[in-house]
């Protein structure tokens, strides 16, 4: 039997390599998606070779991961609860994507990852493997009836008598993982709500107390509804990620401490850190502002909890999705300029924005009389057919009382 296991190197997919191997007589082929992991994929390799695997595929995938996952994610404003731009959570169908064509690739019987039971990242992996490939077989270690582990403290313990090296103790048992587009910090010390999180725990940005004490202007510019320069100079969609990322993390931007609903049903805290996402987020939509019409933005912003909804819970393959994807994409015809920003001190501020396609006219905006493009005695008409049926409930209810 042959399996490939989706491998980040961290204590579960660790443990699970040596556990796979030995539970089911495989070969064990690790796969590892670089979506932006930095310094976590040093020495992944040798170690999942260590561990037990015959081979170590480790993909780098930065650019389609900014390209065509977070930049139409953000063309859409998802942002889920009001609160967390779904950082883990729109890394997982690409990740599933890959591990089906690796297996498929490599001749394995199945693949395997590492999320628990209470985890959304369970649904979100299986849902868009089978949406790939409705055939592939899946072991979910934490759900398998062979697997024996009760916890994280459990798994420690495992780890040192097996000498699989960790870098995880007893004392920090909460888990991360990082992105390009953040990093997430949950479990452990962190499953108290009233538990602030210690300074010390920041990857992606600085402490509020050590953000940079001078202010800094940026200038995005989009086109159709996707960033491509920064301050004038074009990058690579995942160059305009580790750009922002830089500039946010000197300015504490875009740590947030939430407490969210799974999709399995129980309530989460987690501690997010998202730098470029939230810059990319604001300025997008201070650029929509002047581009697109009224009942565009409104249609489209009374569907972002559905979108958002749709990618926290593991549907991005869904048909649902892709139909309102397409017209989210048909949104951004002319979402089309420049934003300009401010960071500082964990803010992000729009100050400034413009577009040839704005549909801001300063003459009818303006508090200065023109009649020529606005006349105010046109109001009362307008008002007094809209509070018809305001007059009418009213006078109804004068005669019932």
């Amino acid at each position: 039997m042959k399996v490939v296991v989706a491998y980040s190197g961290g204590l579960d997919t660790s443990v699970i390599v040596k556990w796979v191997k030995e539970t089911y007589n495989a070969e064990v082929i690790c796969y590892c998606a670089d979506v932006g992991q930095q310094e976590e994929l040093d020495g992944l390799e040798a170690k999942a070779i260590a561990t037990g695997a015959s081979k170590c595929i480790i993909d780098d995938l930065n650019e389609e991961f900014a390209r065509d996952y977070i930049f139409p994610m953000l063309q859409g404003e998802a942002i889920y609860e009001n609160n967390y731009l779904l950082g883990t959570s729109i890394a997982r169908p690409l990740i599933a994507k890959r591990l089906v064509e690796v297996a498929k690739a490599e001749g394995a019987d199945a693949i395997c990852h590492g999320a628990t039971g209470k985890g959304n990242d369970q649904v979100r992996f299986e849902l868009n493997a089978n949406a790939i490939d409705p055939s592939i077989k899946i072991i979910a270690a934490w759900r398998d009836p062979n697997w024996h582990f009760t916890g994280r403290l459990d798994m420690i313990e495992y780890a040192k008598e097996q000498n699989i090296p960790i870098n995880v103790s007893a004392k920090k048992p909460y888990s991360m993982d990082r992105n390009l587009l953040h990093i997430s910090f949950e479990g452990g010390i962190l499953e108290d709500p009233w538990q602030e999180l210690p300074e010390e725990i920041a990857v992606m940005t600085e402490p509020l107390s050590k953000a940079a004490d001078t202010a800094e202007d940026v200038v995005i510019t989009f086109e159709k509804g996707i960033p491509v320069k920064i301050n004038g100079t074009e990058y690579s969609p995942a160059n305009i990620m580790r750009t922002l990322n830089a500039m946010g993390k000197k300015h504490a931007v875009g740590r947030v401490d939430i407490v969210e609903n799974r999709f399995v049903g129980m309530k989460s805290r987690g501690v997010y850190e998202t730098p470029a996402g939230t810059i990319l987020s604001k300025a997008h939509r201070g650029l929509e502002e002047i581009t697109l019409d009224r009942e565009v933005m409104h249609l489209r912003d009374s569907l972002i909890p559905r979108y958002a909804d749709m990618i926290y819970n593991g549907f991005w393959f869904a048909p649902e999705r892709e139909m309102l994807q397409v017209m989210i994409t048909e949104s951004q015809k002319y979402v089309t300029g420049d934003v300009r920003v401010k960071l500082y001190k964990g803010a992000c501020h729009v100050t400034g924005r413009r577009s040839e396609y704005s549909l801001y006219d300063d003459a009818i905006a303006s508090f200065e009389e023109d009649g020529n493009t606005y006349d105010h005695k046109d109001a009362a008409g307008f008002i007094k057919l809209n509070a018809l049926r305001l007059r009418v409930l009213a006078r109804s209810k004068q005669k019932r009382y």
